[in-house]
């Protein structure tokens, strides 16, 4: 064959053209990610990170899920029928409080259940004065704090922004146009307020209304309504694992709780932890779903 005939490659003139699994250069392979039939059976629509006790009992109790331990690891399980939107959803309780616990939850979700969407969901401390007791932050976009650089003019801070995808912020800004901005929804108690929001997030339990993390994070961005210690293990684990396996995105939902101050006590989680998850069960039917 005449050298000008030889090609490699791949040639488009200019219709329409789809590519999938397949590799391109000398000695290209391709690898493909199948699920293995035993998670497609499990696949879920949602998947829910808890950590504390009220937390996940807040969540089972709302979303009437059921035990269902995989290999071991604890999990609660059901399918909610909501606006006419059958979800499967999936619950986890990570071992711990902080960063680190939060990606090895997110990993048994992801290597088990595969979810479309991964929340977070539980308390958090109020950040602002505006925003009360018993109120209920929807966060689609996390500040890590404890990024920081050590000097002897003291601590360099290095915040670190993760947001979610367009597509969970879609879901979640359609959940505030039906249900206005803030949201008022009502338990046995009275009114709570739900409020759209940027969290702060690091391992350090912020106690002090004048601490040197809250006045940089209030000099980061003064739209963050809202502080808990595991945000940013979600956004991180979803930004390195979830992305490579096809998932949708994440979203934070914290019922406050406290203020993050030295009033700071435990007496109000409860009722934090079960608005958080009737604010949840609302949530779900605008997240995206497995198709």
């Amino acid at each position: 064959m005449n050298d000008q005939f030889k090609n490699s490659g791949i040639i488009n003139q200019g219709g329409l053209m789809t590519i999938s699994g397949a590799a391109i250069g000398d000695g290209a392979t391709a690898v493909h990610h199948h699920l293995t039939g035993e998670v497609v059976s499990r696949r879920a629509d949602v998947g829910v990170i808890t950590i504390k006790e009220s937390e996940a009992r807040a969540v089972i109790d709302v979303l009437n899920l059921e035990g269902a331990p995989v290999n071991g690891i604890p999990f609660w399980c059901g399918t909610i029928d909501l606006r006419g939107v059958a979800t499967r959803v999936v619950m986890t309780r990570s071992l711990g409080q902080g960063q680190r616990s939060t990606m090895a939850a997110f990993e048994n979700l992801r290597e088990m259940f595969r979810p479309a969407v991964v929340a977070l969901v539980g308390i958090g401390g109020g950040f602002q004065p505006d925003i009360s007791a018993g109120d209920v932050a929807i966060a689609t976009r996390a500040v890590y704090y404890d990024l920081r650089k050590e000097t002897a003019d003291g601590i360099q801070r290095r915040g670190e922004d993760r947001e979610t995808s367009a597509m969970v912020g879609n879901a979640v800004n359609s959940f505030f146009t039906d249900y206005g901005e803030p949201a008022r929804f009502t338990n046995g108690e009275g009114e709570f307020r739900v409020i759209p929001c940027i969290v702060g997030t690091g391992d350090a339990v912020i106690a002090d209304a004048e601490s040197e993390v809250r006045r940089y994070l209030k000099h980061y961005n003064d739209k963050i309504s809202v502080v808990d210690m595991e945000a940013g293990g979600l956004a991180q684990a979803f930004h390195e694992r979830g992305n490579q396996a096809g998932m949708r995105g994440w979203v934070v939902v914290r019922g406050v709780s406290d203020h993050s101050d030295k009033d700071k006590n435990d007496a109000l989680q409860k009722t934090a932890a079960r608005n958080a998850a009737e604010v949840l069960r609302a949530l779900i039917p605008y997240l995206p779903h497995h198709t």
